[in-house]
């Protein structure tokens, strides 16, 4: 139930009718004088029904000139606010005056009495108006205030902001105004790194396709062209053909699984299944990198973390990320260590390196789509900055949570967790 309903139940139905409310109110004031006037001065019969009689006259005459200035829609087709409050105020002393004079005129034995209430009459009135003037003019200020921050909001400064102080209407909306321009804001900053991103990925993806397409090609040209005699040159080209065939089809695959990932998610298709043997496996297949790279690789896993609720193929693709990238930003005799131990009912996962590491200002952005740290711009090394945030979105689709910690030249440890058991069972 929104709040809106919830106002409309608080608040009775005829409170919400302007021209009901102002008959009331004038009903109410004739009432009370009435009663006021019996109480104070202990009138004869006669006395009072000719009070009440002049009372319910001007009463009703009031409630007709207020009635007529409302239909006739004085608020709606006044030049602003602050002359449509006016001249509510002058309308209520005038309606004010005519009926005290009136009455007073009616009971007043006195001459000299009645000139004496006029020119009081008279005086509180312009008080009166001189108040409405500067509340008008308060109010009216306030929304002009918000009128201009509005303008300016709508011409792109989505940094402005006004005074929200006060518990009144004009307070809550320049409340409410300041959060839609901080969502603005929000808004326009996740627009521009949007931006950001897809020129990012036009270069980067242009430069990761050009470059193993040129090698292709020349290596094609080399064989067509049969400038390569020795066949086990030829074998090298080959290979290095396959090499780069390799990376297109890597680059390939991780940018169609982040397009589904940003089309409605990660498709999951969950089983029991064991976290030590892609551990295992990670383990083995990475052997060949880290040879050629000079790390040496550990691995530990507690006995008690399996069985796992898990899509296994999924999980082994963000162990095989990690454990890579762990291997290229590692120097010569340095080494890579993989553990998984249990906490509650969480698998932890970690892996840490003796690496590089990463710069402090790099860290938050470790994760985004196509980012790549200037020491990891290099191809032996950087990917097409699509490996972390595929395995961030496969971590969050299991219900975990990944996190990285870094310093330079003090390596890097990423660790993620997983539910063991599915939601809600036990």
């Amino acid at each position: 139930m929104n709040e809106g309903r919830l106002l409309r139940r608080r608040v009775p139905s005829w409170l919400s009718v302007p021209p009901l409310v102002y008959a009331v109110g004038v009903a109410l004031a004739a009432l009370v004088a009435l009663v006021v006037f019996v109480f104070a001065m202990q009138p004869p019969p006669r006395d009072f029904w000719l009070m009440g009689l002049f009372l319910g006259g001007t009463a009703l005459a009031s409630v007709g000139v207020g009635y007529g200035a409302y239909r006739l829609g004085w608020l709606r087709h006044a030049p602003s606010l602050h002359w449509a409050l006016l001249s509510s105020y002058v309308l209520a002393s005038l309606l004010t005056f005519l009926n005290v004079w009136l009455i007073a005129r009616l009971m007043f034995a006195s001459q000299h009495d009645l000139q004496l209430a006029t020119i009081l009459l008279f005086f509180a009135g312009l008080i009166a108006v001189s108040l409405g003037a500067m509340v008008s003019l308060t109010l009216t200020r306030r929304l002009r205030t918000l009128r201009d921050a509005a303008v300016r909001v709508a011409e792109g400064a989505f940094e402005v902001r006004v005074a929200d102080d006060g518990r009144d209407e004009v307070a809550q909306l320049a409340q409410a105004f300041n959060h839609m321009a901080a969502q603005l804001a929000a808004a326009e900053r996740a627009r521009r790194e949007a931006e950001t991103l897809r020129r990012n990925l036009l270069a980067w993806v242009g430069h990761d396709l050009r470059t193993p397409l040129a090698s292709l090609r020349a290596i094609l040209d080399a064989l067509v062209d049969d400038v390569v005699p020795d066949a086990d040159e030829r074998m090298r080209y080959l290979q290095t053909a396959r090499r780069d065939v390799a990376g297109l089809a890597a680059l390939i695959e991780d940018l169609f699984e982040m397009a589904q990932l940003d089309a409605g998610g990660v498709p999951l298709d969950m089983a029991w299944g064991a976290l030590t043997d892609i551990l295992s496996d990670t383990l083995e297949s990475a052997q060949v990198l880290a040879a050629r790279q000079g790390v040496r690789l550990e691995a530990h896993a507690e006995s008690d973390i399996d069985p796992v609720w898990m899509d296994a193929l999924k999980v082994a693709r963000v162990v095989q990320n990690l454990v890579t990238n762990a291997i290229r930003h590692t120097p010569a005799g340095g080494a890579v260590f993989i553990t998984a131990k249990r906490e509650g009912e969480m698998v932890v996962v970690s892996v840490r390196d003796t690496g590089e590491g990463i710069a402090p200002e790099q860290l938050p952005h470790v994760f985004d789509q196509f980012y790549r740290g200037d020491q990891a711009r290099r191809r032996a090394t950087g990917g097409a900055g699509l490996g972390l945030a595929i395995a961030r979105a496969i971590v969050e689709a299991h219900g975990g949570a990944i996190e990285i910690e870094s310093a330079p030249g003090e390596g890097t440890c990423v660790r993620f967790t997983l539910p063991r058991t599915p939601a809600g069972h036990e």
